[in-house]
Protein backbone atom coordinates (compact mmCIF):
# COMPACT_ATOMS: atom_id res chain seq x y z
CA UNK A 1 0.00 0.00 0.00
CA UNK A 2 1.43 3.25 -1.10
CA UNK A 3 1.37 6.41 1.87
CA UNK A 4 -0.72 8.09 -0.12
CA UNK A 5 -3.07 4.77 0.18
CA UNK A 6 -2.22 4.98 3.87
CA UNK A 7 -3.48 8.73 4.50
CA UNK A 8 -6.66 7.92 2.45
CA UNK A 9 -7.37 4.74 4.76
CA UNK A 10 -6.35 7.52 8.14
CA UNK A 11 -8.73 10.16 6.91
CA UNK A 12 -11.71 7.65 5.69
CA UNK A 13 -11.04 6.99 9.76
CA UNK A 14 -11.49 9.91 10.88
CA UNK A 15 -14.69 10.56 8.86
CA UNK A 16 -16.08 7.77 9.79
CA UNK A 17 -15.12 7.95 13.52
CA UNK A 18 -15.74 11.89 13.76
CA UNK A 19 -18.63 12.22 11.52
CA UNK A 20 -20.59 9.22 11.86
CA UNK A 21 -20.81 8.54 8.21
CA UNK A 22 -19.29 6.20 5.78
CA UNK A 23 -16.89 8.76 3.38
CA UNK A 24 -17.62 8.49 -0.31
CA UNK A 25 -13.66 6.79 -1.23
CA UNK A 26 -13.85 7.99 -4.75
CA UNK A 27 -14.47 11.78 -3.69
CA UNK A 28 -12.24 10.93 -0.79
CA UNK A 29 -9.20 9.88 -2.97
CA UNK A 30 -9.65 12.89 -5.33
CA UNK A 31 -9.85 15.71 -2.70
CA UNK A 32 -6.42 13.94 -0.99
CA UNK A 33 -4.66 13.86 -4.13
CA UNK A 34 -5.93 17.06 -4.97
CA UNK A 35 -4.46 18.75 -1.84
CA UNK A 36 -0.87 17.36 -3.63
CA UNK A 37 1.93 16.92 -1.60
CA UNK A 38 0.61 18.78 1.17
CA UNK A 39 -0.66 15.67 2.82
CA UNK A 40 3.21 14.63 3.26
CA UNK A 41 3.65 17.24 5.89
CA UNK A 42 2.68 16.64 9.32
CA UNK A 43 1.81 20.64 9.67
CA UNK A 44 0.17 21.31 6.48
CA UNK A 45 -1.84 18.40 6.54
CA UNK A 46 -3.88 19.48 9.49
CA UNK A 47 -5.68 22.73 9.72
CA UNK A 48 -5.45 25.23 12.55
CA UNK A 49 -9.10 25.73 13.00
CA UNK A 50 -7.97 28.26 15.68
CA UNK A 51 -5.70 30.51 13.67
CA UNK A 52 -8.20 33.40 11.56
CA UNK A 53 -4.69 33.47 8.85
CA UNK A 54 -5.38 29.43 8.08
CA UNK A 55 -9.22 29.66 7.85
CA UNK A 56 -8.52 32.42 5.49
CA UNK A 57 -6.35 30.07 3.10
CA UNK A 58 -9.22 27.97 3.33
CA UNK A 59 -11.77 30.55 2.06
CA UNK A 60 -9.36 31.94 -0.36
CA UNK A 61 -7.37 28.84 -1.74
CA UNK A 62 -9.90 26.16 -1.62
CA UNK A 63 -13.42 27.49 -1.77
CA UNK A 64 -13.00 30.63 -3.82
CA UNK A 65 -10.08 29.41 -6.44
CA UNK A 66 -10.38 25.50 -6.25
CA UNK A 67 -14.51 25.20 -5.88
CA UNK A 68 -15.29 28.67 -8.03
CA UNK A 69 -17.77 29.97 -5.41
CA UNK A 70 -17.82 33.63 -4.54
CA UNK A 71 -16.61 35.04 -1.57
CA UNK A 72 -19.66 35.94 1.72
CA UNK A 73 -20.42 35.24 4.75
CA UNK A 74 -21.68 31.73 3.87
CA UNK A 75 -17.84 30.13 2.94
CA UNK A 76 -17.56 31.35 6.86
CA UNK A 77 -20.00 29.62 8.00
CA UNK A 78 -19.84 26.77 6.32
CA UNK A 79 -15.95 26.31 7.47
CA UNK A 80 -17.64 27.00 11.10
CA UNK A 81 -20.08 24.44 10.45
CA UNK A 82 -17.47 22.06 9.32
CA UNK A 83 -14.72 22.18 12.32
CA UNK A 84 -17.77 22.11 14.75
CA UNK A 85 -18.89 18.90 13.09
CA UNK A 86 -15.50 17.58 12.76
CA UNK A 87 -15.25 18.42 16.76
CA UNK A 88 -13.04 21.52 18.15
CA UNK A 89 -11.37 19.15 20.44
CA UNK A 90 -9.78 16.59 17.92
CA UNK A 91 -6.65 19.02 17.06
CA UNK A 92 -6.07 16.63 14.15
CA UNK A 93 -8.52 18.22 11.61
CA UNK A 94 -6.57 16.87 8.48
CA UNK A 95 -6.68 19.22 5.60
CA UNK A 96 -8.58 16.47 2.89
CA UNK A 97 -11.14 15.90 5.43
CA UNK A 98 -12.08 19.44 6.08
CA UNK A 99 -11.74 19.90 1.91
CA UNK A 100 -14.28 16.63 1.33
CA UNK A 101 -16.65 18.08 4.22
CA UNK A 102 -16.91 21.74 2.49
CA UNK A 103 -17.25 19.92 -1.33
CA UNK A 104 -20.37 17.52 -0.25
CA UNK A 105 -21.51 20.80 1.92
CA UNK A 106 -21.63 22.93 -1.32
CA UNK A 107 -22.64 20.13 -3.83
CA UNK A 108 -19.27 20.71 -5.70
CA UNK A 109 -18.14 17.10 -6.27
CA UNK A 110 -18.59 17.32 -9.74
CA UNK A 111 -15.23 19.52 -9.39
CA UNK A 112 -13.40 16.44 -9.04
CA UNK A 113 -15.17 14.43 -11.68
Amino acid sequence: MSKRDELIEKYAEAIKKNLGETPDMDLLTKVTIGCGPSIYNADSETIAASQPNELETVKNNFLIKKLGLSDGPKLDEAITACIEKYGKSDRNKYRAVIYYMLTKHFGKESVYS
